[in-house]
């Protein structure tokens, strides 16, 4: 089983012709720690594997092998030590419906503007055109800028259930009906991939730069963040990152505007902002979830 959910983190700024070298520096080094901290969160996110799923799993794994040397005493042991693994987790107000077990995290990065990724799609089509279908699926797996976490999960729904019935089995002497059960319940994981979109983050980033520079007063240098968020979202978009979100990319940019026209009139854009980082938020969060 497969699922994909899509969240967000960062990824590359080229910058604008409008910006002075050292603004671009500057927001180039700020989305480079961005990317830092958003992959260093993902690392942590995962690092927390729950241990008492593990230790289940190998007590499960000697019940079947006590099982292939008919010792029905071992394998009910293992069994009630696998169950007793899962007591607390289970019987806590907010238990998880998986387990995590095992993840892996890598990271790729889109370093092209929109005009870039347009080319490369329009290539692609070119290339779909000509059946050159091969060709046109190895450019299309460049269009990324995500982090990507695979997480595998042990699915709380079945695995503690088949635990019991493989007991009730060994109880029954149904031993090679036991064995059944306990090899499906050791070989049934759940894998999750989360892909956090990079573009997101940097625009969410920059956005939280630019409003503590407003409010500083700097209206040059937040206007020039915001510019810089602003095409990161074109590059989201165009690298296709949509949202089940009722805020748009047309709805963000609408924002955008509006926080932009406030910042260079009256200065007093701090709820303006605050209304954007709440709609950025909500397209983040529901992007591709399932």
């Amino acid at each position: 089983m497969k699922k994909f959910v899509i969240s967000t983190i960062l990824a590359s700024l080229l910058g604008t012709s409008l910006m002075a070298q050292t603004n671009r520096g500057d927001i180039e080094k700020s989305n480079k720690i961005a990317v830092s901290k958003g992959m260093q969160n993902a690392i942590n996110s995962q690092a927390q594997i729950v241990k008492e799923a593990i230790k289940s799993l190998e007590f499960a794994a000697k019940a079947e092998i006590a099982l292939n040397k008919n010792d029905k005493k071992q394998a009910l042991a293992n069994i009630e030590k696998a169950l007793g693994k899962l007591e607390v987790i289970l019987s806590s107000k907010n238990a998880p419906k998986e387990l995590p077990i095992n993840s892996h995290i890598s990271m790729e990065e889109f370093l092209g503007s929109v005009k870039d990724i347009k080319k490369v799609v329009n290539h692609v089509k070119t290339l779909l055109n000509k059946n050159r279908v091969q060709e046109a699926r190895t450019l299309l797996n460049t269009l990324k800028s995500e982090i990507d976490i695979d997480v595998v999960s042990l699915p709380l729904t079945t695995y503690p259930n088949a635990l019991k019935l493989a007991a009730k089995y060994i109880s029954d002497n149904k031993i090679n009906k036991a064995k059944e059960v306990l090899d499906i319940a050791l070989n049934t994981f759940n894998k999750t991939t989360t892909i956090i979109p990079l573009p997101l983050v940097k625009a969410t980033n920059l956005i939280n730069i630019s409003a503590e520079l407003s409010k500083k007063g700097k209206k040059e240098d937040a206007l020039k963040y915001l510019q810089a968020a602003e095409e990161e979202l074109n590059r989201s978009e165009a690298l296709g990152y949509v949202s089940h979100s009722s805020t748009t990319y047309k709805a963000l940019h609408q924002a955008i505007e509006k926080v932009r026209k406030e910042i260079k009139g009256k200065n007093k854009a701090e709820k303006l902002f605050d209304a954007l980082k709440a709609k950025l938020k909500d397209f983040k969060d529901k992007i591709f979830s399932k």
